[in-house]
This record gives structure tokens, sequence and C-alpha cells, in this order.
């Protein structure tokens, strides 16, 4: 992999990370253009999202460096005094909301992890399978929602029901934030209020995800891989900063109808082109 391969790469799991359209499938697309997946390792390129993913964590973590601080206070704060849940302020309680929508992804990610890691889950009728039907669940999410809850009101019932949509994003193509954000709007939240849910609750599974991908290769890194990785991953920690400050934003006035009709066209585009023998599956 070259430098400029490694721009390109860390631009792309940055942007498309947090937007609902799949970092998975657009790495894998370009990947395979670039002839970086090796299709006798399909795990190692698994490992490269992964760790290219602690960039988009690190972009989480600045943005939302305010709010982390105050949950993770407020949580040691008031749970050492054994304050009840109910009667703790919503920065704690909002640590509470984060572990308990992390349990799903924890356990289908452990139970499948050989699958995760192999050559089905890099798939393009997988892969555009995901993108159409996501699509189409985010549709019917935008016709059904009632758009009135703030994130003050998510419920533990709430945080589980996504983090089970979370667990759902490790079929690729399918897109954590876009299986997430679907799942809030289900869940009556607004948008911004959703995506931002969804922003919090990917810290735990990209940084536990990453990091254990990333000691698993680091003594196997030459210079030469290590200054890809580390570029790759630095661009998208910039990348995905942005990402996340035009999403929010975005979903304040608009709807992610522009996201479902990308993902339809992609995935559609995708599938089609698989079928006319154009690109391997």
């Amino acid at each position: 992999m070259t430098i400029v391969q490694a721009i390109v790469l860390g631009l792309i799991q940055g942007l498309s990370e947090f937007l609902p359209i799949s970092s998975t499938a657009h790495l894998t697309l370009v990947g395979r253009a670039m002839g970086l997946i090796d299709p006798t390792r399909p795990e190692r390129w698994t490992e490269f999202i992964a760790i290219v993913q602690l960039g988009t964590l690190v972009a989480v973590l600045v943005y939302f460096s305010r709010d982390i601080v105050a949950i993770v206070g407020a949580f040691v704060r008031e749970n050492l005094r054994r304050v009840p849940v109910r009667e703790q302020t919503f920065e704690s309680r909002s640590g509470w909301m984060i572990a308990l929508g992390t349990i799903p992804i924890v356990i289908i990610g452990l139970a499948f992890k050989d699958v995760i890691e192999g050559a089905l889950t890099k798939n393009l009728v997988v892969i555009g399978t995901s993108l159409v039907v996501l699509a189409i669940l985010l549709e019917i999410a935008e016709r059904v929602a009632r758009f009135n809850r703030p994130i003050e009101q998510l419920t533990p019932r709430d945080a589980v029901f996504i983090g089970a949509a979370q667990a759902i994003a490790l079929i690729p193509g399918s897109s954590r934030s876009g299986t997430t954000l679907t799942a809030g709007l289900f869940a009556g939240l607004t948008r911004e209020a959703a995506a931002r849910f969804s922003f919090l609750l990917s810290i735990p599974a990209i940084a536990a995800s990453g990091l254990l991908e990333f000691f698993k290769v680091v003594g196997h890194l030459d210079g030469a891989g290590t200054l890809t990785l580390v570029v790759a991953t630095a661009v998208s920690a910039v990348s995905g900063y942005a990402s996340i400050a035009f999403l929010l934003r975005y979903l304040r006035t608009h709807s992610t109808r522009l996201f479902i009709a990308y993902r339809l066209l992609l995935g559609g585009g995708i599938l089609i082109a698989v079928a006319v023998g154009w690109l391997g599956a």
C-alpha cells in the first residue's frame, strides 16, 4: 500500500463511517479496485478496517469531549454514591444507556467472529443487498417515525433496541450509523438525537475492535506498513470529525432521504454489476 492509497482509504473511512452509507462497503470497493484485498487472507482486510477506525474513534472523542467528560464524571460520582439509577442525572444515565447498548454487539461479535473476519463479509452480493435493504428500512422509518423525543428521553429499552441494531451492522454494507440511526427513528427520537446517541454508542465498539486488531498485528508490521497505517488512521480522524459535524447540522433541517437514494443507487449498481459479470462477487 502506498501513501497515496493510505490517504484515499483514510479519507473514505472518515467520511463514510458516520454517514449512513457504510464505510465497509466503500473501503471494500476501493480496496478491490486498488488490488489491496488478498482473497486468500480476507481477515487481513478486516484487520486494516478495524485499525483505521481508531481514527474515527479519535474524531468522536474530540467532537464529544465535553459530553464524554460529563458522562464519565457523573457516572462514576453518582454510582459511587449509590444514587438509584432513576434518580441519577441525564449524564450518568447516559453512561448506563451506552453500556446497555454495547452488550448486543459484544455478544454477537464474539459469537460470529470467524464469519465476520471471513470471505463472506467481503462478498459484493452481501454488501449490495445490505445497502438496499437498509435503505428500505430507513425509508420506512422516515415515514412512520414521530421525531418527537429528545435524547434526554432515551430509555433502557431504547438503548438495547438501538444496540441490537448496531450489532446488525456487523453485516457489511449495513452501516453502523445507518442501522442505529434507523432504530433511533423507529424509537421516536428526533433525527439529531438518534445520530448523537449513535455516535456515542459507537465509542466502545470501535475502541474494542480497533485495539484488538491493532495488538494482533502490531508485532508483524514493518516500517512501511506502520507508516501507511498511521497515515490512513490520521486522515480518517480529520475527515471523521468533519463528517460528524456535517451530519448533525444536516439532520436538524433535513431528512435522511439523500442517503437513502445514494444507498439504493450504490447497492443496486453493485448487484447489477455482479449479475452481468462486470464485478466478481
